[in-house]
């Protein structure tokens, strides 16, 4: 994703859970970040609930600036908006009820950024450079069968570009076919790009050879491959006891979903910095993180 909007509750109680030791506030501040989502928008919700407290918010904005700050993110680049989504105040519009409230104001590298709404916010997300010259990477979310048409597989272009006449290959399964026509919403697309979400219909294949995980790649540009091991970087959130090599926990990695076993723990790291912090470790537990080889259960298509 471009950009993460952490929807925090304002109500007495319910903020404190959130962004307590294993709340769910903290886990998904540090979730974003983790997966490398570098934008970040705080939304206080439930404003009504506290009377529209200019208090209660700054209360609010002080304690988030402070823990996601540790999490990695500067809150000098987040707009925190107070909003409250019982009546839509201060989401599309501004709100009659929080007269108190300037707005919110975010640092940039074109400079200073300045909002009222929820909806400000999100027009002012910074888009990302789409990486448009790399070789074609195209997880398949599903694939249906439409009559008259043939196979349609569907997906997000994560790289690269897709277009009528290419020759795609779907990895691990192998399967190498020519690209008919690509639609998005309904409508022709000369070609879709980084971030589209499109769907492709596609010569003589058949909806039992393809199938959701599996990734379609231009098969004359660098196609992707299967791989048989590979090494991941993994935080430790919640965890009964200890993990060691053995383990086998389901990965969800891109839009596949499947069993890995960790074969071997390589090093401990800061998941901060990313720094070594031990070698070789024997387990790992709860707030860990660490550099892992694992094992697919079954053929998986994922790189670096």
């Amino acid at each position: 994703a471009d950009c993460a909007i952490l929807i925090i509750a304002g109500g007495t109680g319910e903020f404190e859970a959130g962004i307590s030791k294993d709340g769910q506030t903290r886990e998904h501040a540090l979730l974003a970040f983790t997966l490398g989502v570098r934008q970040l928008i705080v939304a206080v919700n439930k404003m009504d609930t506290t009377k529209w407290s200019e208090d209660r918010f700054n209360e609010i904005v002080k304690e988030t600036s402070t823990f996601i700050k540790k999490v990695g993110y500067n809150p000098k680049a987040v707009a925190f908006v107070p909003i409250s989504g019982w009546h839509g105040d201060n989401m599309l519009e501004e709100s009659a009820n929080m007269p108190w409230y300037k707005g919110w104001t975010k640092e940039t590298k074109a400079g200073v950024v300045k909002g009222k709404t929820l909806l400000d916010a999100i027009d002012a997300i910074e888009p990302p450079v789409r990486p448009s010259d790399k070789p074609l990477r195209l997880p398949l979310q599903d694939v249906y069968k439409i009559g008259g048409i043939g196979t349609v597989p569907v997906g997000r272009v994560e790289t690269g570009i897709i277009k009528a006449g290419m020759v795609v290959t779907f990895a691990p399964s192998n399967v190498t076919t020519e690209v008919k026509s690509v639609e998005m919403h309904h409508e022709q697309l000369e070609q879709g790009n980084p971030g589209d979400n499109v769907g492709f219909n596609v010569k003589n294949v058949s909806v039992k050879d393809i199938r959701r995980g599996n990734v379609a790649s231009d098969s004359k540009n660098d196609p992707a491959k299967e791989a048989a091991s590979f090494n991941a970087q993994v935080i430790v959130l919640n965890h009964p006891g200890q993990i060691g090599a053995g383990y086998a926990p389901v990965l969800d990695c891109h839009t596949a979903h499947i069993a890995c076993k960790f074969a071997e723990l390589i090093e401990k790291i800061d998941r901060r910095t990313g720094k070594s912090i031990e070698n070789s470790p024997k387990f790992v537990k709860s707030g860990d993180a660490c550099i892992v080889k694992l094992i697919p259960s079954k053929p998986m298509c994922v790189e670096s």
